[in-house]
């Protein structure tokens, strides 16, 4: 690993086990998507602060210059990321974004967020690409289960449901996981919390994902919205509770700030992503399941 471990738990504020005042950017180079999650609802706006939300999408070859503007605003970046609007892998805009990256910013950590889908197959890319830290969002380890929180998937052109595209999901993001992590790069994986469905499964959870290879595990609570708009959010109880489940069984973080696909700043503190990604095309139209 080109990063140690304990400079990534110093340096990087998504993987510490305490909040400090480094910062990150996000790149918004990967709208496309290849699984349809219950309570996600990808958009491009200005003004909601959560995942696969960008002002903008931008075009890998122009990456270095976001990173380059960013830097003259934010100087605490520590971390380029890549985390969506959509999935990492769905495309190759991150994989070639990062080999840029990595070029001409060989000083700063390299961070990746994916659904792990094609995890498995594209680990050489991911390590070979430099990516010091990924970030793997995984809702269940139980087919039966993940199939309450996932519609589909799109895997090799064709379209599975229910508990078999579970199925699939699943052993990809595991086997994914023990691939990278294998390697030496370092992983957290996130889970949604949506305590009527995985609220009694994150123990199994959490045993899972370390054994396959994680050193870190978040649990972010459930934003109401789309197909799970009338589940409530977590109780403060019910985040804490899962926390305690998790807890004796991998290291956990716990101040996750709901980052944008194009935030910039230190987070909790400020942002600044819609003014640094300001007046780039609204490219709406390749949000797509594809």
């Amino acid at each position: 690993m080109a990063v140690s471990e304990e400079t990534i738990y110093r340096e990087h504020p998504c993987f510490g086990p305490h909040k400090h005042n480094k910062g990150r950017i996000h790149l918004p180079v990967a709208p496309g998507c290849n699984i349809e999650c219950r309570f996600c609802d990808r958009k491009i706006n200005k003004t909601e602060c959560r995942p696969g939300v960008t002002s903008a999408v931008i075009k890998p070859e122009d990456a270095a210059l976001y990173v380059r503007r960013a830097l003259e605003r934010c100087p605490e970046i520590s971390v380029v990321g890549i985390a969506g609007p959509g999935d990492t892998l769905a495309t190759d805009f991150a994989l070639e974004t990062f080999r840029i990256i990595k070029k001409e910013f060989p000083h700063l950590i390299r961070c990746m967020s994916t659904n792990g889908l094609l995890l498995v197959e594209k680990a050489q890319e991911v390590i070979e690409g430099g990516i010091d830290t990924l970030t793997v969002t995984v809702n269940a380890v139980d087919p039966e289960i993940e199939a309450q929180l996932n519609n589909r998937i799109i895997y090799h052109g064709k379209i599975y449901t229910g508990v078999e595209a579970a199925q699939i999901l699943i052993e990809n993001q595991l086997s994914g996981i023990e691939k990278v992590s294998s390697a030496g790069v370092l992983v957290k994986v996130n889970t949604v919390l949506v305590p009527p469905v995985n609220g009694n499964h994150i123990e199994e959870i959490a045993c899972a994902v370390k054994d396959a290879g994680a050193s870190i595990y978040n649990i972010i609570p459930l934003i109401p919205q789309n197909e799970l708009k009338d589940i409530p959010a977590p109780t403060f109880e019910e985040v804490d509770a899962a926390r305690k489940a998790a807890y004796p069984y991998i290291n956990l973080f716990n101040h996750c700030a709901h980052c944008r696909a194009d935030a910039v700043g230190v987070p909790g503190e400020y942002d600044i992503g819609t003014e640094i990604f300001a007046g780039k095309v609204r490219a709406a139209e390749t949000f797509s399941h594809g």
